[in-house]
């Protein structure tokens, strides 16, 4: 006679088994992780790491969780909630987070659009000396250096997978097409304050 008590066990599936270790190299990495990246790293092929980024996409999501799984910047990656995202910033000084002014807003639109572009470019574009703004974006890791105009020309700029992460873009692609805006740079400069505003640290 079978007994009325009986021993409930859970099945470990492969991808659950598998989400572990994806797990640990997204909270490790210091950018986000591509899916043929954390393959490698695991040593399995991309069909299974993504059977293992939906197990952990569904534990880790705003619902449920004060950690969110999101695809950004052409990878995966961990960020606090929106729920949390305010303890967080008052825990850790995030200087690229922080509010940008509108010269570094319409010089980060410029760079994101047009670039890669030197300081001189940015400049006739704007109308004014980008110098400072330039540096500034640079140090906060939203802009880098890519490559010269000619072996001893001036320094271009390009965007980085940060300025990418904190405006929640899978890639530069995914930006609206200027076009299909019917967008001047000022237009792009209050959108992408918008979305700064909005999104969470």
């Amino acid at each position: 006679m079978d007994s009325p008590l009986r021993l409930i066990t859970t099945e470990v599936t492969p991808a659950a088994e598998l989400a572990k270790t994806v797990e640990a190299l997204l909270v490790v990495a210091s950018q986000p992780l591509p899916v043929e990246e954390i393959a490698a790293a695991a040593e399995v092929d991309v069909l299974h790491v993504s059977e293992a980024l939906e197990v952990l996409g569904e534990r880790y999501c705003e619902e449920t969780s004060g950690i969110v799984l999101e695809h950004v910047a052409g990878g995966w990656a961990f960020r606090a909630s929106a729920a949390a995202s305010v303890a967080c910033s008052r825990l850790f000084e995030k200087p690229a987070e922080k509010g940008l002014s509108q010269a570094a807003l319409e010089t980060l639109a410029i760079v994101a659009y047009l670039g890669p572009l030197s300081r001189p470019e940015i400049a006739r574009i704007r109308g004014v000396n980008v110098d400072g703004v330039v540096a500034g974006l640079a140090e906060r890791g939203l802009i880098s250096e890519s490559g010269r105009e000619n072996e001893f020309g001036a320094i271009r700029y390009r965007t980085t997978p940060l300025f990418e992460r904190i405006f929640g873009l899978e890639s530069l692609s995914a930006l609206p097409r200027v076009d299909d805006l019917g967008a001047d740079v000022t237009e792009i400069r209050e959108r992408l304050e918008a979305v700064a505003e909005k999104r969470p640290a």
